[in-house]
């Protein structure tokens, strides 16, 4: 079975070209996009002034990711960066779950051979457990009486598109970082 792999690009920019690098993004996201696999991509700063661009891609499996990264039109996109001065600073690969149990990117401060490695499996479904289930308690609670005219399929439907975002964005990565000391075997805030 094959997975989806998403890259992480952490790049550097000087400031005064936030133009030209938001084209030249925007410009690699429209030719990724035109490979078989490709799955979605956007990129963020984290603030108004900082040099830092983070991009995240996304492709169906290794082999879709393989034909983009190898490709004469990613090269050639690239090589349209050289005149800006980009600089790559850190790249990541993930296939699984792993990326939202990950340290905070602030916290890092050497290498990336010093990153530490994700927690176990069972603490990563723990945590996602720990909202998921009062979540997915409320949304049935709620649609019960709210959608109870509507046929099963289509009262399901409603209520994972209003979890999955509320999950994605809002629960998943406030309940990362308040146990962020337990997913990475440290000992409790309360203690230190």
């Amino acid at each position: 079975m094959t997975a989806p792999v998403t890259v992480a690009i952490t790049r550097h920019l000087a400031n005064g070209h936030e133009a030209e690098m938001r084209t030249w993004l925007n410009a690699g996201i429209g030719l990724a996009e035109k490979f078989p696999g490709f799955l979605g991509a956007g990129w963020v700063r984290t603030e108004a002034d900082s040099e830092e661009w983070h991009m995240l891609y996304r492709f169906a499996d290794q082999q879709s990711l393989d034909q983009w990264e190898h490709s004469a039109q990613r090269q050639w996109w690239r090589s349209a960066a050289s005149g800006l001065g980009v600089v790559e600073a850190r790249v990541e690969k993930r296939t699984g779950i792993e990326g939202w149990f990950d340290v905070p990117a602030s916290t890092v401060l050497e290498s990336a051979a010093a990153l530490p490695t994700p927690p176990p499996r069972w603490k990563q479904a723990t945590t996602i457990f720990v909202v998921f289930f009062p979540l997915s308690v409320l949304a049935n609670y709620l649609s019960r009486d709210l959608l109870a005219d509507v046929v099963l399929p289509v009262r399901v439907l409603a209520t994972v598109l209003v979890m999955t975002p509320l999950m994605t964005y809002v629960f998943l990565p406030w309940i990362t970082r308040r146990l962020q000391w337990w997913l990475q075997g440290q000992p409790p805030p309360w203690r230190a």
